[in-house]
């Protein structure tokens, strides 16, 4: 990989604003002439995106905790694979909409899965690869699930947009807890700023580290 190469991922609940960020940050990177690919999880390669619908379209037969988190690690395995890694190590920056972070938060914290399970699959997958900087974009999950519904309005809704206030809570507390445990590699953002605010922040985070002038 080159050096120059940086794997930042962006991570926080429905309504956060995330692709509203990725996207900013792309035109922020371009204009600064990185070449960078943007993608995002579960997804980011024709074949991962097809377990995407798998994961996300409601059906009547449900989906267990275990298999969505297995499901989720497979799409995350060819991501890596065909499309993340082949970028890294052509010297390109990869911009991702959440990574392994959600798995911990969404089927750890929303499922209550045990850790243990997904760490495993962590290793299994991703080896040592992991992200250079998480950018965690928080914000009250009251707030946050008004913005995504407005968002949505009049859309399908997938299996996670459903789920109730108390699920959010608890993925909202694990990605809390996470970015406390690795605050050299999460950082957090107030997603409840305006927009400008917000990608400002990201901005900062990224000069702080001499990645960008």
């Amino acid at each position: 990989m080159s050096a120059a190469a940086r794997f930042v991922t962006l991570e926080g609940i429905e309504g956060v604003g995330k692709t509203t960020q990725v996207a900013r940050l792309s035109t922020a990177l371009d204009a600064r002439g990185i070449a960078h690919a943007v993608t995002r999880e579960p997804g980011g390669t024709p074949l991962a995106e097809s377990i995407r619908q798998v994961v996300l379209t409601a059906r009547e037969e449900p989906l267990p905790p275990t298999a969505e988190l297995l499901l989720m690690f497979a799409a995350r395995a060819v991501h890596l694979a065909n499309h993340i890694e082949p970028n890294l190590q052509a010297g390109r920056w990869v911009i991702c909409d959440r990574f392994t972070d959600a798995s911990y938060a969404y089927q750890g914290g929303g499922r209550q899965l045990s850790d243990e399970p997904i760490r495993e699959l962590e290793h299994m997958v991703q080896g040592s690869r992991r992200p250079d900087l998480t950018i965690l974009l928080d914000a009250p999950v009251q707030r946050a699930l008004a913005r995504a519904a407005a968002r949505n309005a009049g859309s399908v809704q997938d299996r996670f947009e459903t789920e109730r206030k108390e699920f959010f809570e608890r993925v909202r507390a694990v990605y809390q807890a996470r970015a406390a445990a690795e605050p050299n590699r999460i950082v957090v953002v107030d997603a409840a700023q305006p927009v400008e605010e917000v990608s400002a922040r990201i901005l900062e985070h990224l000069k702080a580290r001499s990645w960008i002038s």
